[in-house]
C-alpha cells in the first residue's frame, strides 16, 4: 500500500499540531511540526535581538539557525530543537506567539524553511501542519484539510494549553492576539494562508478532539487506498 503526505493547514488554536501528532500516530507516519520551526525562528531572532525587517540582520540569523527535532525516550514525544538546545515550552510561549507572525511573513525566511520541510517529506508517510502546507510546501498533497474553529473557542484552547503549562495570560489577551495573527497570515503577500479549492474543509468549534483526529483518520485511509 502506498504512502502519501497529508497536508493539514488553518488558523491558530484549532489543534492542527495537535491533531497532526494523533492522525500520523495512527497511521505510523512522521509528524512535522512546521509551526514549531517558524517558533523557534521567532525564538532564535528574540533571543539575539535581531530583527526580521532588517534585510543584514535575516541574512545573519538564518546563517546560524539550526533546527531540528528528536523524540523523547521517556514521552515518545517529538520535541524541538533549536541550535542544539531543547526550546519545546520556551516556544509556545505567548513573547513567541506574538512575534511570530511577524517573522513567518519574511520571504528569506520561508524560503529557507519551506525548503527543508520538503526534504523532510520527500519520501511520503508525512503529516505537516502550517498554514501554506497544502498552497506552498505540498501543493500535489494527495490529502488536504483546512481546519477552523470560533475565535472563543480557539481562544479557550489556547489558554488551557497555556495554562497547562504553568502560564496565566488573560483570555481577551488571547484572542488579541489570535486575531491580529489571522489577519497578518491571511494578508501577508509571501505564502498566505488560504483554503485550497482541493483541500476538505472541518469546522471543529463543536468537535471532540477524538472526532476531528477520526475524521482525518477516514480520509487519509480513503486517499491511501487510491495509490
Amino acid at each position: 500500500m502506498g504512502k502519501i503526505v497529508i497536508a493539514i493547514d488553518g488558523y491558530s488554536g484549532c489543534g492542527k499540531s495537535s491533531t497532526a501528532k494523533a492522525v500520523a500516530k495512527a497511521l505510523g507516519y512522521t509528524y512535522i511540526d512546521s509551526g514549531a520551526m517558524y517558533r523557534a525562528a521567532t525564538l532564535h531572532f528574540l533571543n539575539h535581538y535581531l530583527s526580521p525587517s532588517v534585510p543584514q540582520e535575516v541574512d545573519k540569523a538564518l546563517k546560524t539557525l539550526d533546527i531540528s527535532f528528536q523524540i523523547n525516550p521517556d514521552t515518545l514525544r517529538q520535541e524541538t530543537y533549536l541550535n542544539g538546545l531543547l526550546v519545546e515550552d520556551e516556544i509556545r510561549a505567548m513573547r513567541v506567539s506574538e512575534r511570530v507572525s511577524e517573522v513567518a511573513a519574511v520571504k528569506e525566511i520561508r524560503k529557507a524553511l519551506v525548503a527543508q520541510q520538503q526534504k523532510l517529506g520527500k519520501h511520503k508517510g508525512v503529516v505537516m501542519d502550517g498554514r501554506d502546507i497544502g498552497s506552498v510546501v505540498f501543493p500535489e498533497a494527495e490529502l488536504k484539510v483546512f481546519m477552523t474553529a470560533d475565535l472563543e473557542t480557539r481562544a479557550a484552547r489556547r489558554q488551557q494549553e497555556l495554562l497547562e503549562k504553568g502560564d496565566m495570560v488573560d483570555l481577551k489577551e488571547i484572542q488579541t492576539n489570535l486575531s491580529e495573527r489571522d489577519r497578518i497570515d491571511s494578508s501577508r503577500a509571501e505564502s498566505p494562508l488560504i483554503k485550497m479549492n482541493d483541500a476538505v474543509e472541518i469546522d471543529t468549534t463543536n468537535l471532540t478532539f477524538e472526532e476531528q483526529v477520526a475524521q482525518i483518520v477516514h480520509l487519509a485511509q480513503k486517499a491511501i487506498e487510491k495509490e
